[in-house]
């Protein structure tokens, strides 16, 4: 008998919490909640601030790059000599050879591999701080605006409602 009258009150407190959240959704919209969207690849890709972000990449790359084009180039210019001389190379000569490419090659990936987790690491950091001052643009838009909230990559976007044009201006008129 207890157990169902506790399993009672707990079907009660289900319906209550169902009807208090599925209410929660139409209070908002009463109210005049004010949306906004920001598509925040937009303000990676075309601020005066990521324009810079790429500038200081790529000078801080650019020579690992062309160390590792170049490596890659040497690795390969071997190889195709190894394939040609090799008919006329003894057997041990030429063991010995396709092994020093092969340590060559395992090298040059590893360096790869460094390389492409270094650029993402420093990229992953200076968004950040892209993102830190695009946040800052937007809470301030929010304020003035009286926008109670900002939605980053909506399927829809009425161009109303869009204000990464606008993040991007101020985050441009910053110093």
């Amino acid at each position: 008998m207890k157990l169902y009258q506790s399993s009672k009150w707990i079907q009660i407190g289900l319906v209550a919490a169902v009807a208090a959240i599925t209410a929660t959704p139409v209070l908002a919209q009463d109210s005049g909640t004010r949306v906004a969207v920001v598509n925040s690849e937009k303000v990676f890709n075309e601020s005066n601030l990521a324009k810079a972000m790429q500038t200081r990449l790529q000078n801080e790359f650019t020579k690992r790059q062309n160390d590792l084009r170049d490596s890659a180039q040497k690795i390969k210019s071997a190889a195709e000599k190894l394939d040609r001389d090799a008919a006329v190379m003894n057997e041990s000569e030429r063991v010995r050879r396709q092994r020093e490419l092969a340590d060559q090659d395992r090298e040059l990936q590893r360096k790869q591999r460094e390389f492409t987790e270094d650029l993402n690491q420093r990229t992953f950091e200076e968004r950040a701080k892209i993102a830190e001052k695009a946040n800052a643009v937007l809470k301030q838009i929010a304020e003035q605006r009286k926008i109670d909230v900002i939605v980053q990559e909506a399927a829809y976007v009425s161009p109303k409602a869009d204000v990464t044009d606008d993040v991007i201006k101020a985050l441009n008129s910053q110093k």
